[in-house]
């Protein structure tokens, strides 16, 4: 058996070679392997990310761009830039407010803005058509009055015709009234929880108790 493998010595350590060269070989491969998927897989997650995201980031710039023209009984005039969660109320107050000439009872204060819309604040005793843009001569029904909502006669869902009122509220005002009777005047409002002297100031105008 030693003489076999003397005489075969050679040959036993070129088969360990041939072993190892294939085993190294092998590794190697594997490793490239790995290193090429990572590279390949990385940047595709990245682009498909900014391809999701920035159409959004679009679209929410364009819905807050819109412009109204206030025009008639207002203190300054003028196009306005404006946003869906405004209501008439909001826009009317940055031109200045009302006149004294203005004839309130003709506008819905608490219609939503509109792209492009116009806003005509009347004056009192003016004639003919009022040009469009506003709900005009609202109806005498339920819990509105000559444009102005009733605290004592609305229900709920009139009630968050109000800028900034929303069903939390409505509910409160609701329970309040049940609670103590009507409201006596509109500066009651300001009992309710969470209804300072900003919200109230919005609302004054678009609100009664007759």
């Amino acid at each position: 058996m030693k003489d076999w493998m003397n005489e075969h010595k050679i040959y036993l350590i070129i088969a360990v070679i041939i072993a190892f060269a294939a085993l190294y070989y092998f590794l190697e491969e594997r490793k490239s392997s790995s290193e090429i998927n990572v590279e390949e897989i990385v940047p595709t997650a990245i682009i498909e990310e900014e391809e999701v995201i920035q159409p959004t980031q679009n679209q929410t710039k364009v819905a807050e761009s819109f412009i109204v023209d206030v025009k008639g009984q207002v203190k300054m005039p003028g196009v306005y830039s404006s946003s869906p969660e405004e209501r008439v109320i909001d826009v009317v107050q940055r031109a200045g407010g009302l006149t004294e000439n203005a004839d309130e009872s003709k506008v819905n204060f608490a219609e939503h803005v509109q792209d492009a819309m116009v806003i005509y604040i009347p004056a009192k005793g003016e004639e003919g058509n009022i040009p469009q843009g506003l709900t005009s001569n609202p109806s005498d029904t339920g819990g509105t009055k000559q444009g102005k909502i009733n605290l004592n006669k609305a229900d709920e869902n009139e009630l968050q015709n109000l800028p900034g009122i929303g069903p939390s509220k409505a509910a409160a005002i609701m329970e309040y009234r049940e609670t103590n009777g009507p409201f006596k005047s509109v500066e009651d409002l300001k009992n309710i929880s969470g209804i300072g002297d900003k919200t109230f100031d919005k609302l004054k105008d678009l609100i009664s108790v007759q």
